[in-house]
């Protein structure tokens, strides 16, 4: 489940509509909206934590593996290997469409793959030019 779902879900769960959820995280209705429909994602922990605060639950909880991973890849690198990062998780949900594998099997398969993806990056640093590699230690 998405971040965004994962979202709805929990506020659904509440009884709250998405103004409420806004007015007592302190966000705007659209920011709501927004993570709702999976277009964007807090910042900020401490956004995180008013809506973990306001939802009764825990950022662990609320982010996915699969979320996590997307956000993570988008932050490192960019809009472009977030599609990059969506394109995996889909592709890797895809193998799992006609198996009878559970819950916990998946997700050990997928934190393997993510795994291994991380390392092509990492791995792939050491071929790009000095010039196009951003410095993260500003």
């Amino acid at each position: 489940m998405l971040f965004g779902d994962k979202i709805k879900e929990l506020r659904t769960i509440a009884g709250m509509s998405q103004q409420e959820l806004a007015n007592n995280a302190g966000l705007s209705l659209r920011s709501i909206q927004n993570y709702e429909s999976n277009k964007r994602y807090p910042k900020d922990v401490s956004i995180l934590n008013r809506l973990c605060k306001v939802l009764n639950t825990t950022i662990e909880e609320l982010m996915t593996e699969k979320a996590n991973f997307i956000q993570e890849a988008s932050e490192k690198y960019g809009s472009s290997r977030k599609k990059d990062a969506k394109k995996l998780v889909e592709e890797v949900g895809g193998l799992f469409a006609c198996t009878e594998l559970n819950e916990d099997d998946k997700e050990k398969v997928f934190r393997a793959i993510t795994e291994l993806y991380w390392r092509a990056k990492d791995n792939n640093k050491k071929f790009v030019p000095k010039k196009y590699i951003e410095d993260t230690t500003e």
